[in-house]
């Protein structure tokens, strides 16, 4: 876990020029309401962008995922039986198509309820109610 937390550190320090400009666009709730977080790990991967509360993960794919299919179609798999919807982006469509992306994950998030999730630091859980 901990070698899972620094390598989310040093991927959030590295980022691309189009997880920078998504991420200026997701942050301070700005799309529905809801909260993202990026590069956090969930089980054995990091995702780009994971919106917790409607386990909604974002990822935004450049020239490395070329070769990378079945290695993206096993975690995307991995995810969705754990009840994640996932949402895959070129780097050029968040880039030069901010707006679409953008209504994509409105969409998406808009049709996906709230999950409960546990409070940090021994809390008792919180439900997420949404009007």
């Amino acid at each position: 876990m901990k070698q899972s937390i620094a390598r989310a550190r040093e991927l959030r320090r590295n980022s691309t020029d189009a997880e920078r400009f998504l991420w200026q666009h997701l942050r301070l709730r700005q799309i529905n309401g809801e909260r993202f977080r990026r590069q956090r790990p969930v089980g054995p991967y990091i995702l780009d962008f994971v919106c917790l509360e409607k386990k909604v993960a974002v990822e935004v794919d450049g020239g490395q995922h070329n070769g990378a299919v079945f290695r993206d179609h096993r975690r995307d798999e991995w995810l969705r039986r754990r009840g994640y919807t996932v949402l895959r982006f070129w780097n050029h469509e968040v880039l030069t198509q901010i707006d679409v992306v953008k209504e994509v994950i409105w969409n998406v998030l808009k049709e996906t309820p709230s999950f409960v999730l546990p409070r940090a630091r021994g809390r008792k859980n919180m439900r997420i109610v949404r009007p």
